[in-house]
């Protein structure tokens, strides 16, 4: 039933990506589609293969690191409402991306000052609460949050000098945007080679999942273990704000859903989170394209609006259980 699960979610995510290639502003009968999907050079074939395809390509590579990051982070902090964004990561990428586009830079390099950003948080807050006696997430937790304080500090004090013709772009940046969006072969890079690791650790992440103490008694690493989940989630983490900006509840929810359908064993979440995550956002891209055409919506206002009422409806569900 699971492995049938996976198939259906990966013929899904095929699917979606379809879906959104013809999908857009401008309208197009699936005749035309056809046409153009097997004529890339005429002008619906460039409107299909160098705009729509890489685009909805884009957002299910975004969807599904933050979907498999926000899985690791919620066994990293044994907290089922951490995020890929509660450790500062983001913050940090934001900040270096709206200083660049303060000083001008070209936008090919402003995906790169986000990543250089993200590293930079990563250290921070590393270095900061590694400390020398036992790991300890609370520890970490209280370290991200305050990094994500300031960093948030520093935006701030970025838009308020920040020229008003230049505001639009950021904060559409800020919202989560994939108008612009690149996928460079790095950041597939790093999607499959986390996704390996991360199956590789699965059996791991079950024992983790239990309790640091009784991973030990279990024989696991456990602070090798937990430095290892730390920065895989915050290098997909990276990996994904410099491609499309602070896109949120992705990867809050994907998990959540998931693992209602599936169960807790990380061997079958973390595929399934990972291809819901990515279908999740091209469905998510394709209404913000499409909702108030010919403009578009940020893509991290849709999922908040879709993240919102799902994120009660399970809160209301854990109560209901007694949870």
């Amino acid at each position: 039933m699971r492995r049938l699960l996976l198939l259906l979610l990966l013929l899904l995510s095929v699917g979606s990506v379809l879906f959104a290639s013809a999908t857009g502003s401008v309208s197009m009968e699936w005749g035309e589609w056809l046409s153009a999907i097997q004529n890339p050079d005429s002008q619906q074939g460039e409107l299909v293969w160098r705009l729509r395809i890489p685009r909805a390509m884009a957002a299910w590579a975004v969807g599904a690191m933050l979907a498999m990051a926000g899985g690791l982070m919620q066994v990293l902090l044994r907290n089922p409402l951490a995020d890929p964004y509660v450790l500062g990561v983001s913050g940090g990428a934001a900040f270096a991306t709206l200083l660049g586009m303060v000083f001008g830079t070209a936008a090919i390099f402003l995906p790169w000052l986000a990543l250089l950003g993200a590293l930079i948080s990563v250290l921070i807050v590393f270095g900061l609460a590694r400390g020398t006696g036992p790991w300890s997430g609370t520890r970490l937790l209280l370290t991200g949050v305050v990094t994500a304080s300031g960093w948030a500090a520093m935006i701030s004090l970025i838009l308020s000098l920040s020229p008003d013709g230049s505001l639009r772009s950021m904060l559409f940046w800020l919202m989560g945007d994939l108008s612009y969006a690149t996928l460079p072969p790095w950041s597939l890079v790093v999607l499959a080679g986390s996704f390996v690791l991360t199956l590789g650790l699965a059996r791991s992440l079950n024992v983790l999942a239990m309790g640091e103490t009784t991973a030990r008694l279990l024989g696991e690493p456990t602070r090798h273990l937990l430095w290892l989940v730390y920065l895989l989630a915050s290098l997909l983490t990276a990996t994904a704000v410099s491609i499309a900006g602070s896109i949120g509840f992705v990867g809050l929810i994907v998990p959540h859903l998931m693992r209602l359908l599936v169960g807790s064993d990380h061997r079958i979440l973390i595929p399934a989170a990972t291809l819901f995550g990515g279908l999740f956002l091209v469905l998510s891209d394709t209404l913000a394209r499409t909702v108030l055409s010919p403009q578009q919506l940020p893509v991290g206002v849709i999922t908040a609006l879709l993240g919102v009422p799902l994120f009660l409806l399970l809160l209301n569900r854990a109560r209901l259980k007694g949870v």
